[in-house]
């Protein structure tokens, strides 16, 4: 065996060829060595390679046209007999992926991926030829190839292309997953996703049913009058919802900032100026934890409604869900992890918190009422209490325990109490509690709404009682944000606001049960 070496004073790396070649794919070979990765498997990779490129074949050309794709070929000939292609004059030169490949010695059948669609393509040396034939059996199994050729059935009925011409367009130098394992670890699946978008049609799926739902919520709003704007993600104050923000630092203006946690004080701000309904779909980033149902960074839409209620807001959402459903899924009812979730507009439950303490969690109203009680009970059960919380709080962490999730299908819970909803508008019967509601399913928050609160001297109260809070040690308290009092002093009319989360909203769609399934590179943390 001969071998390429390193540089002197490093380790040998042999392969089986010898070629002046060799030489240029020496930095990545000393990349997988030094990584622990190097086997024969990309050994014999690189050494098709060279001799490819020794052939004269360029490895990474950029000159191939192609003239359809896989799947205009499929929805027009899909259906098409082998009399109506044999009469089509027209060839075709399309490009793709190898994702499999059976070779009879002089014949050779590929499948080539194109957009998620798969086509099958006939190789014959007779019709390539000895020289463009011996290049066609150094490709692998995850090539880039480009084809032309005209359409014919086989003899089990299958559309295939008879290919004429057969050219490299970028040379795979690692091998795909084995084809009938695939990508088994998760966490490889999620930091890998490229791999991962190439061989689970699955996870593709999901990232188009993605763009479906965000499309489809954009058409819902802008046909309903509501103009698409854009607000800073880097912010002095970060506002708009009771959350631990990342900090960064701006070194021109010498300044910490804050990722935003939310665009909502910015939003107002616009309803304040004249944009009577308004909406954002972005990047939220808050520093909290990990799980199935929380990454640091996520999608969110918001969206403020002028001359609108919370009870406005619940209509319009049952209707906007439904919509999406039914662009992503078909209809209204939709599969989620076993269960059917109906989310057909008038089918949805509105309760209110405190009846959903009772009739759902099952507590009784004196636990409820006394405090001292209620936060015995919550920290019997490993939830912490800070001494600033309030009863409000307290009961929201029993609402956590004991309600949440048992709200399966489309729930509406209203009426939160005030000390927990800084910025909602107090309910005229019963200032103790807000109008607010959230909207849970499958167990889960999908979306926070409320009236707003636009009485300036209100809202300077009760973000001073939030700063109290944050001295006191909760690093969730909302922070006070002079100007945007300042803009309410201004006016705002009387509006209702609404988060959705886009992330549970895909999952829902999707049958997905984490939100790392839904999130194209969630956040992981580093290889080691």
């Amino acid at each position: 065996m001969n071998e390429e070496s390193r540089p002197a004073g490093q380790q040998k790396i042999k392969l089986k060829i010898k070629s002046p070649s060799v030489s240029g794919f020496m930095p990545m070979l000393e990349a997988w060595a030094a990584g622990g990765e190097l086997n024969e498997v990309l050994k014999n990779r690189v050494e098709k390679a060279v001799l490819l490129k020794d052939a004269g074949v360029p490895l990474f050309p950029n000159d191939f046209t192609r003239n359809a794709d896989v799947g205009s070929i499929l929805r027009e000939h899909g259906g098409s007999d082998e009399d109506q292609l044999a009469a089509l004059e027209i060839g075709y030169r399309i490009a793709g992926r190898i994702m499999a490949l059976r070779s009879f010695g002089k014949a050779a059948f590929i499948h080539l991926k194109d957009g998620g669609e798969l086509l099958q393509v006939f190789v014959q040396k007779s019709d390539l030829g000895d020289e463009a034939y011996d290049v066609f059996r150094k490709l692998d199994m995850g090539d880039t190839v480009g084809v032309s050729g005209k359409l014919f059935r086989t003899k089990t009925g299958e559309l295939t292309l008879r290919a004429e011409t057969v050219k490299l367009i970028t040379k795979s130098m690692r091998p795909l997953p084995e084809k009938y394992h695939g990508l088994k670890d998760v966490e490889i699946r999620y930091r890998q996703r490229y791999v991962d978008l190439i061989v689970t049609p699955r996870t593709a799926e999901i990232f188009r049913k993605r763009t479906i739902i965000i499309r489809e919520l954009r058409r819902f709003l802008d046909g309903r009058g509501f103009l698409e704007v854009e607000t800073p993600i880097l912010q002095a104050i970060p506002g708009g919802a009771t959350a631990k923000p990342f900090e960064t630092f701006h070194n021109t203006l010498n300044m910490k900032l804050f990722m935003r946690i939310a665009p909502e004080l910015y939003l107002k701000r616009l309803v304040v100026g004249g944009f009577d309904k308004v909406y954002e779909i972005g990047r939220q980033f808050r520093n909290e934890g990990i799980s199935t149902q929380h990454n640091p960074e996520f999608t969110m839409c918001e969206f403020y409604w002028a001359y609108a209620n919370y009870i406005d807001l619940m209509d319009l959402t049952e209707r906007m869900f439904a919509q999406l459903a039914q662009a992503a899924t078909g209809g209204t009812v939709v599969p989620y992890q076993g269960q059917e979730i109906d989310l057909t507009p008038g089918r949805w439950r509105r309760v209110s918190f405190r009846q959903s303490l009772e009739e759902i969690g099952g507590l009784p109203p004196a636990l409820l009422d006394d405090y001292a009680a209620a936060r015995k009970h919550v920290t019997e059960r490993g939830e912490k209490v800070l001494d600033s919380d309030k009863l409000g709080k307290v009961q929201a962490k029993l609402f956590d325990m004991y309600v949440e999730p048992r709200l399966i299908q489309p729930t509406f819970v209203y009426g939160y109490p005030t000390d927990i909803s800084p910025l909602s508008r107090k309910n005229d019967a019963d200032p103790t509690i807000t109008d607010r509601f959230e909207l849970f399913i499958t167990g889960r928050e999908m979306a926070n709404a409320f009236s707003e609160l636009n009485d300036p001297v209100d809202q300077l109260l009760r973000f001073q009682e939030q700063v109290r809070e944050k001295d006191a040690g909760d690093e969730e308290a909302h922070r006070m944000d002079y100007d945007y009092i300042r803009a309410l002093e201004y006016g705002m009319p009387p509006a209702g606001g609404q988060g959705v989360g886009i992330d549970r909203l895909v999952m829902l769609l999707t049958d997905s049960p984490s939100i790392r399934e839904v999130i194209l590179f969630p956040l992981l943390r580093p290889e080691t």
